[in-house]
């Protein structure tokens, strides 16, 4: 192990250690939004919904064109514009005081987000051996989950459903972590993909759009992993909202279940992804769906904060099978022309992301937090709604498998690693 963590490329580490403290200080605020606007701003549920979904819906399109044109121009550019732009959208959220105003900065968030998560994901696997990147792929998301850890509870001493500070944290964080990369960018200019190379036919988005949308076995798995994302924003969105209103310690046990859910992630991730890595990557999708919709509908039958908590275990299981195995799938079906392409293109299952605030907003309105299984039982069902695309995905993919393993007498277990 100590020779495979010194083999990784800096650009890597920086990364890596820039995720941490990202998304230290992205947790201390963002997961807190809905609490905010719902409690502080006296904004419905359905309409917190519409202000927390819009992040998701610009960030739609936004990752597949941020990945695209890292492919084209190269990553440097795509990474530093949009991180500084970023911390500059962090500021505003401090500054802001209307309802309207966090509209428009939270769809500027979801903008920068999108263009710089698929380019430095593609840019880990640019500069990392393909023997190494489940490695390097489930470092970064234990990064996340380490920076998750604390945030929250940061969060909640510094106000966070009440106060715009850790806003300004947060600004502060990415303005220094954009500083790194341009000192590192600098350094390791020579191993960077710097876009389409002279004489080399440019890449054209339709063409690789086409790419992508063809593919017998991503368009399942991106219809598929859209309802299981529906499924994981409710942590965000319905679930923060529904606890609030419920509960008058509420936003406290709200915090305490994003701390363990992030503590669970760092214990479960390596011995899950050991165990999922002997099959197939699409199985692991699906039992993340299973985990994720029993853990809803559990939800909606428990009423003390101990058990939220024990329940959010079985949501993190869900959530480590689903998200730690999705990049490494990704990564084993693209093409290397259009690796970043389709990085960006699995970003449109955030269309998950802009249902679910939508669409528990409107339970919430339409029932409230007092028939909490009106509100779950739906929300339950509609998770299970992608397993069906995700047993087709798998179909294919042991089928594309055998016949590559045929053309090549390859054992198929080695073309599944």
């Amino acid at each position: 192990m100590k020779e495979q963590l010194r083999s990784i490329h800096p650009l890597a580490w920086t990364i890596i250690a820039g995720t941490i403290f990202g998304r230290m200080a992205t947790s201390m605020s963002i997961p807190f939004l809905s609490i905010y606007l719902t409690t502080r701003l006296g904004v419905s549920p359905f309409h917190t919904g519409v202000i927390v979904s819009v992040s998701s819906l610009v960030g739609i399109f936004a990752s597949f064109y941020g990945g695209y044109i890292s492919d084209r121009i190269g990553r440097r550019k795509v990474m530093l514009v949009s991180i500084a732009s970023w911390a500059l959208v962090f500021v505003a959220f401090a500054l802001a005081e209307a309802a309207w105003a966090f509209f428009v900065i939270n769809a500027l968030n979801g903008l920068c987000r999108s263009l710089f998560e698929p380019t430095s994901r593609a840019l880990l696997s640019d500069v990392t051996p393909k023997e190494k990147r489940l490695l390097i792929y489930n470092m970064r998301y234990a990064a996340i989950n380490v920076g998750v850890v604390a945030g929250p509870l940061l969060g909640l001493l510094l106000g966070s459903a009440s106060t715009g500070a850790p806003f300004m944290v947060a600004a502060g964080v990415y303005a220094l972590y954009g500083v790194l990369l341009l000192i590192q960018f600098a350094r390791y200019a020579s191993d960077l993909r710097v876009g389409t190379t002279t004489g080399e036919a440019p890449l054209r988005m339709r063409e690789a759009f086409r790419t992508a949308s063809r593919d017998p076995i991503f368009m399942p798995i991106l219809l598929g992993t859209v309802f299981c994302v529906m499924g994981y924003a409710h942590s965000n969105s319905t679930m923060p909202q529904f606890l609030s209103l419920s509960f008058a310690e509420g936003t406290r046990w709200f915090t305490y279940m994003l701390t363990a859910n992030a503590m669970c992630v760092l214990a479960f991730q390596y011995p899950l992804v050991r165990l999922a890595s002997r099959f197939s990557p699409v199985n692991s999708l699906i039992a993340g769906n299973l985990c994720i919709a029993v853990s809803l509908l559990l939800f909606s039958m428990l009423n003390t904060g101990w058990l939220f908590i024990l329940d959010m275990v079985l949501f993190t299981i869900g959530e480590v099978l689903l998200f730690t195995m999705l990049d490494v799938l990704i990564d084993q079906i693209a093409d290397a022309q259009y690796k970043g392409t389709y990085f960006g293109t699995i970003g449109f299952n955030n269309l998950g992301s802009v249902l679910a605030p939508l669409f528990g907003g409107w339970l919430l309105d339409s029932y409230g937090q007092t028939a909490p299984l009106a509100v779950f039982v739906p929300i339950t069902l509609s998770v299970v709604l992608g397993i069906p695309f995700l047993l087709v995905a798998r179909r294919r993919l042991a089928q594309r498998t055998a016949r590559i393993a045929a053309e090549t007498g390859e054992p198929v277990q080695q073309l599944l690693s």
